[in-house]
């Protein structure tokens, strides 16, 4: 098998740097919302849930001003209905946008076409946007006027009210930090309200009101953000250069390389042990250069390649191919190498450093937009094709425990160093760093972030090649180690115990019974995750992350996945392969 399966990795990675250096326009996304003759449905833009559940609901509205958001509001709250928002884009991984059940009882609020306004104050430096501007649009409008914003997550397939619900960020411990609530000054709230108010009310949150911190990290749970407001700084340009390197002072060197870097992160690719360090500082606007950060993940890709790569993993899984894996691995990680993981200096990469505009240089997803749209690509992940399927894990830690974590990840790679070829395929492990925050449930140190994506089976009942190993990592960052999950990423595993990992948790929620006293934006997502409502263990639950496995039942011992400890961190539960002649 593994001989077959050689060649078609070499087609593959032929086909990726043809869709790179060919620049091939891709397929708008399809939206997250629509209704059709058995009702209205909202997914993500992965198509598929944590749970693997569909989300229904009774009916969707578009408002396109923030007047229609308070009509909307005072309707459902009325009729007693649960709301959520989605945005045009819906890239959260948790079922944030789906509320409770029954889908009859409903409605969802998109804010897919409130997104006209966005006024830029140049002499206060502050944009202010509706919450449904696009994170692109509002960079480009804000680089017109000759400022810059300083944070914005790498993926801008994202609505401005989506990242702030979220704490979305990018990576600095300077300034303000990397989170972008945190550069947050002001935001107004569409909430319930009493008969006498008109069962709704706009509220005006600036830095000085007592909700400022409740309200700049929400997740949608205290009603509906309907204007967001910005600070800025005057335009500025951005030099990178990635540095390859070996792993072996990992740990010792992460926290001096946030330090001397205001926008630096590095990349890790444990089973290459490899790091690449991003190199990446504040220039001033005159500095010569034009660059552009154009990710290689977020890049459009011919679905042809997207297909075949997704039926080389899938046959590489079902072989338990780690080998396979690994040739991948390595041969992706070269081929960043030469490309510069999609920097260019004009329309390609010609050598460091790479200089250009903020607007340029912060943030990527040329896959969402194209001159011309063509129905042979897309973003790689696309449902309506049979493309790459993933997990994504976002563990956020005390800064002073991260090396600790290194160090374990370590041991476990020691072990047996190729069963961490199959997350270097993807991204290897990300490692971003953002700055301690006032916002309730937000970041209340400096931390460190590591974001690390891998396979997801087409079915929930397939087990994954090294399954044990990640589980063991996932739990050893979210449970020994403490670490926070990402409120927009992560299987539900990652948010047991949540609420005591943040020290102003229970303000909150006190906060959100004010503004939203009948729990008309809560849902059974949140009241499980945010609550500790805990679901029950079903047949196979650990395979998709919806449970720590207990028994064997919870992993799938007639393909002989078993209920084991970890290998380092021995409180793990993990699902392990334990072939038939060793049981």
């Amino acid at each position: 098998m593994a001989s077959l399966l050689l060649p078609v990795h070499g087609l593959v990675l032929l086909l990726v740097i043809m869709t790179c250096l060919l620049g091939v326009p891709g397929m708008p996304p399809q939206p997250p919302a629509g209704c059709n003759q058995t009702g209205c449905t909202v997914s993500n833009a992965y198509g598929v849930w944590g749970d693997r559940k569909e989300c229904w609901v009774s009916s969707v509205v578009y408002p396109t001003t923030e007047e229609e958001i308070l009509s909307a509001v005072a309707n459902a709250n009325k009729n007693k209905q649960k709301v959520k928002v989605v945005s045009g884009y819906a890239h959260t991984i948790p079922k944030l946008v789906c509320p409770a059940s029954p889908p009859e009882n409903s409605v969802l609020i998109s804010t897919a076409k409130y997104n006209s306004s966005i006024q830029v104050d140049k002499d206060k430096l502050i944009v202010t946007a509706d919450s449904g501007v696009g994170l692109r649009e509002l960079i480009n409008r804000v680089e017109e006027a000759g400022l810059s914003l300083v944070a914005a997550p790498y993926w801008e397939g994202a609505s401005l009210g989506g990242v702030i619900s979220t704490g979305s960020h990018g990576s600095s411990w300077w300034g303000k930090g990397g989170a972008v609530h945190d550069h947050v000054v002001g935001l107004s709230l569409v909430v319930p309200a009493g008969a006498s108010e008109g069962y709704a009310k706009v509220i005006r949150i600036n830095g000085q009101d007592p909700l400022f911190n409740v309200a700049r990290v929400s997740l949608g749970l205290l009603g509906v953000i309907s204007k967001v407001s910005l600070s800025l700084e005057p335009g500025f340009k951005r030099s990178i250069t990635y540095l390859f390197k070996s792993d072996g002072s990992l740990e010792e060197e992460f926290m001096d390389h946030a330090k001397k870097h205001e926008f630096g992160d590095i990349t890790w690719y444990p089973s290459q042990n490899q790091t690449v360090y991003r190199n990446d500082d504040r220039v001033p606007l005159n500095s010569s250069g034009d660059g552009t950060n154009d990710f290689l993940g977020f890049q459009s890709t011919l679905i042809l390649v997207s297909s075949a790569v997704r039926s080389a993993e899938k046959s590489l899984e079902s072989a338990k191919n780690v080998r396979g894996k690994c040739t991948l691995a390595a041969s992706g990680l070269a081929y960043k190498k030469v490309i510069a993981n999609g920097l260019k200096n004009n329309l390609i990469f010609t050598g460091y450093p790479v200089v250009g505009r903020q607007g340029k240089m912060q943030t990527s997803g040329s896959c969402l937009y194209s001159p011309v749209t063509s129905t042979a690509s897309s973003c790689a992940w696309d449902p309506r094709f049979k493309g790459l399927r993933f997990y994504e894990t976002t563990a956020i830690f005390p800064a002073s425990r991260f090396g600790d974590f290194i160090k374990d990840v370590k041991k476990l790679r020691a072990i047996k160093p190729e069963n961490f070829c199959g997350v270097d395929n993807y991204n290897g492990l990300l490692i971003r760093f953002i700055k301690a925050s006032g916002a309730y449930i937000g970041q209340s140190e400096d931390s460190v972030v590591v974001d690390f994506n891998y396979y997801r089976a087409d079915e929930p009942s397939t087990p994954r090649l090294n399954q044990d190993v990640w589980e063991e990592v996932e739990q050893m960052a979210f449970f020994k180690y403490g670490a926070k999950p990402h409120w927009a990423k992560n299987r539900n595993l990652a948010f047991s115990g949540v609420q005591n990992k943040y020290p102003n948790f229970s303000k909150f929620l006190q906060a959100k019974k004010q503004l939203d006293p009948g729990s008309m934006f809560s849902s059974e997502w949140s009241d499980e995750i945010l609550l500790g409502k805990a679901a029950a263990k079903g047949d196979g639950c650990a395979l998709e992350g919806q449970c720590i496995c207990l028994e064997d039942r919870h992993c799938k011992p007639d393909k002989q996945y078993f209920c084991k400890p970890g290998l380092v961190y021995k409180e793990a539960r993990v699902c392990r392969y334990v072939p038939s002649s060793i049981a």
